[in-house]
């Protein structure tokens, strides 16, 4: 049987965070570890922090809905070591009666947009945010769009031009 070694990154974090590590996955080339949310400000300030890893630039905060599965939510955050010329993804597991995460704006202030987008498209709260609002929808939107229970609202628009002109 033939067993790919772990990333450096896999291992240093295992190391350093056994407890935290709950899951990690090596496919084509992309690592994805999966870490308790209470730690995840913890672990993105050892990534960016240790010299062998250098992960110094966060390049996405996204939300998923997996309606149907517990814990339904998950925050998934890309990173990216500019100097070392590597990427990883961590995510986190987010329960739907508890839909809270530690902010990581004090890591990496562009997450101030990221995760502000999460909460207005999943709902989901960053704690210790320093503006956390609506950023893509009006401020009294109701619900949050991207969820999979989100009601669909299509209305058929008539075109705003004449029915007679052939284009």
């Amino acid at each position: 049987m033939y067993v790919l070694e772990a990333s450096p990154t896999v291992k240093k974090l295992t190391e350093n965070f056994q407890e935290a590590v709950i899951e990690t996955q090596e496919f084509r080339g992309q690592t994805t570890v999966l870490v308790e949310r209470s730690r995840i400000v913890e672990i993105c300030e050892f990534c960016r922090d240790d010299p062998d890893l250098q992960y110094n630039f966060l390049s996405d905060v996204c939300g998923a809905d997996y309606l149907g599965r517990l814990p339904r939510f998950e925050v998934v955050y890309h990173l990216l070591s500019l100097t070392l010329n590597r990427r990883v993804r961590l995510k986190v597991r987010v329960p739907e009666e508890d839909v809270r995460v530690p902010s990581v704006t004090a890591v990496w202030p562009t997450a101030n947009w990221h995760e502000r987008e999460c909460y207005d498209m999943f709902g989901i709260v960053f704690d210790g945010h320093p503006d956390l609002r609506r950023i893509l929808m009006p401020e009294d939107w109701e619900g949050h769009p991207l969820r999979k229970d989100y009601p669909a609202r299509a209305k058929e628009i008539r075109p705003p031009f004449d029915d007679r002109i052939r284009y």
